[in-house]
């Protein structure tokens, strides 16, 4: 693929330029389709699309939960942010806050039997939208290439990110 930066002169040729688009069609794909999705999350299951996140990422660490820094490194988030994202799901009765056992005056996130529920419920949602926007419109046999490609950007984007303190 073309488009090396000694080649842009001018703002058409930025414009035109073949890396610039092809990154510009994946960022609309994925905005598109986090939009497409995170509709059908909230509308089907009552929870934004980061909630589904943390629900995951809760889900995948098990017991005994989470630490909320944890939580804020896997999404990319503040620890501040992540503290107002867990109040609201605290408030929804999807998790809980519970004492770390390793650390007396840590406090760790974890699924309730509500958040467990959901996290099942919106995980169907979200798979049978996954192959109708995702897999579908993709040729059959370029869906597996396609799927180990976004994980080695996305891991190699996320070796170039900073650690949170």
């Amino acid at each position: 693929m073309g488009g090396q930066a000694e080649e842009i002169s001018s703002s058409r040729e930025a414009a035109n330029n073949a890396l610039v688009l092809a990154f510009g069609r994946l960022q609309g794909a994925a905005n598109r389709l986090e939009y497409l999705l995170g509709r059908a999350l909230e509308s089907e299951c009552g929870i934004t699309h980061l909630m589904f996140e943390v629900l995951l990422i809760l889900g995948r660490a098990g017991e005994p939960g989470l630490a909320m820094r944890a939580i804020a490194q896997e999404q990319v988030l503040t620890t501040g942010g992540v503290t107002r994202l867990v109040d609201r799901m605290e408030a929804a009765g999807l998790v809980e806050r519970t004492e770390d056992p390793g650390d007396r005056r840590g406090r760790l996130v974890r699924l309730t039997p509500l958040g467990e529920e959901t996290a099942v419920r919106a995980s169907r949602v979200h798979v049978a939208n996954i192959r109708r926007y995702f897999l579908e419109p993709l040729p059959p046999e370029d869906r597996d290439r396609f799927a180990e490609d976004l994980r080695i950007l996305s891991h190699s984007a996320r070796a170039e990110l900073p650690r949170l303190p």
